[in-house]
C-alpha cells in the first residue's frame, strides 16, 4: 500500500518545511527537523542529523521555540532522514493500560 493512500485525512504540504524540534519524552535528547507536511494524525519530518540511537518510539514535537506548540508523537515509519510520525491524543496511554488491566481482570 503506497503511504498516500495510508494516510488518514487533509494533509497540508510546505513548500519549504516548517521548522521545528523533536524532544525525547524525558527530555534527555533534542533534534531540529522541518515538518514537510501534516494532517490531524500526523505528520512527515525531515530531520537534521543521525536519529540513531534516539528513542523514537514516542517523543514530543515541538512546534514552537517557547515550548508552548507541541504534539507527542509515536513513529511510524523512516526513509532515510525523513520519518513519518502518529500524534498521539490525550489520553491514548491510559487506555492502552486500562484495556491491559482489563485483561488481567478477566483471568
Amino acid at each position: 500500500m503506497a503511504a498516500a493512500e495510508r494516510q488518514k485525512g487533509e494533509r497540508v504540504t510546505f513548500e519549504r518545511g516548517i521548522p521545528a524540534q523533536m524532544m525525547g519524552i524525558d527530555g534527555t535528547w533534542r533534534r531540529d527537523c522541518k515538518m514537510e507536511d501534516v494532517s490531524e494524525t500526523g505528520a512527515k519530518l525531515t530531520v537534521e542529523g543521525s536519529v540513531e540511537g534516539l528513542h523514537l518510539k514516542e517523543f514530543f514535537l515541538l512546534l514552537s521555540s517557547t515550548g508552548l506548540a507541541y504534539r507527542r508523537c509515536e513513529l511510524s515509519w523512516v526513509n532515510g532522514d525523513q520519518i513519518g510520525v502518529n500524534f498521539l491524543k490525550q489520553g491514548d496511554k491510559k487506555k492502552r493500560n486500562t484495556r491491559a488491566v482489563d485483561m488481567d481482570a478477566e483471568i
